[in-house]
């Protein structure tokens, strides 16, 4: 892969994390009827003990710095917070590109936190991307005004949590070691969670756990491809490619569940997809501008 342009690394490692979480996200349905808090602790303690051996390889710090403390366990909060939605409506949502894309929705989020937190300038364009992708939702969605719409709320939480995470993560920038960001989110997430195993602790079968210990793998490999990619390219650049993640997770569904998505459903993707395309290309258009 040397001789591969750093574009082509980036778009290369995103796609892969959309991989690793896509199949990540059906090992999590497959461990079946298992508590959300057991499942998402066994998945991020697994993540926390492989980031600690890359950060202590690396002989890097795993705290961070004192002033930026603050920001990382917020980012951890509010990631960990997204985990345990996504995980609530991957479990209790039919179809599983469903729960991918409404959790997709998070760079929208982070268009509005960025905004108000980070002072940077809404567009046009921003707006108009924001009303379509929360038309789209509501295609997803087909509220009902009853308990069934639950799930899918929640899923919107869950892009709404990931959108304040990442928007800290921008903040952090360069301040921050990739690694140690990612252990933050983990170890913060495995502290929230443990409580409530504890004290409602569900024996799990050895397939199960088999199933969550394999998730936790690929939730670092995600990550850490997440992270990589970030690394060759900025994230207008190569965020687009992050909706491969919906296009994995429906072949995988529709192999094992055969699962398949209503007109409304594929109506909301393409109304949450199609603005984020347009965004990047108009990005595209004017950095060739620029560069003339």
């Amino acid at each position: 892969m040397n001789h591969w342009s750093k574009s082509k690394k980036a778009v290369f490692y995103m796609i892969l994390s959309s991989f690793c979480f896509a199949i990540m996200a059906a090992l999590v349905k497959l461990s079946g009827e298992v508590q959300t808090f057991e499942k998402v602790f066994l998945r991020d303690f697994v993540n926390v003990t492989i980031t600690v051996m890359i950060i202590k390889k690396n002989k890097e710090k795993i705290w961070g710095s004192k002033k930026n403390r603050k920001y990382l366990m917020l980012r951890g909060v509010f990631g960990a917070l997204g985990a345990i939605c996504y995980f609530y409506c991957i479990d209790n949502t039919t179809i599983l590109a469903d729960s991918s894309m409404l959790n997709k929705m998070h760079p929208f989020f982070v268009i509005i936190f960025a905004a108000c937190f980070l002072k940077e300038k809404l567009t046009g364009t921003q707006v108009v991307t924001l009303i379509l992708s929360f038309l789209g939702a509501l295609c997803i969605i087909k509220p009902k005004f009853d308990v069934s719409v639950l799930p899918a709320i929640v899923g919107i939480l869950s892009a709404a949590f990931a959108g304040a995470a990442y928007t800290l993560v921008r903040y952090l920038g360069d301040k921050e070691n990739s690694y140690t960001v990612v252990f933050y989110f983990s170890f913060i997430s495995s502290c929230i969670s443990l409580p409530f195993v504890i004290f409602n602790f569900q024996p799990l079968a050895i397939e199960q756990l088999s199933l969550l210990v394999a998730s936790g793998c690929l939730a670092a490999m995600a990550q850490f491809s997440l992270t990589v990619s970030y690394k060759y390219a900025e994230a207008s650049k190569v965020s687009i490619y992050n909706y491969t993640n919906v296009i994995f997770s429906q072949m995988i569904a529709f192999v094992l569940w055969r699962e398949i998505p209503d007109y409304l459903s594929i109506l909301g993707y393409m109304l949450i997809i199609a603005p984020s395309v347009w965004m990047f290309l108009k990005c595209e258009k004017q950095d060739k501008g620029l560069s003339v």
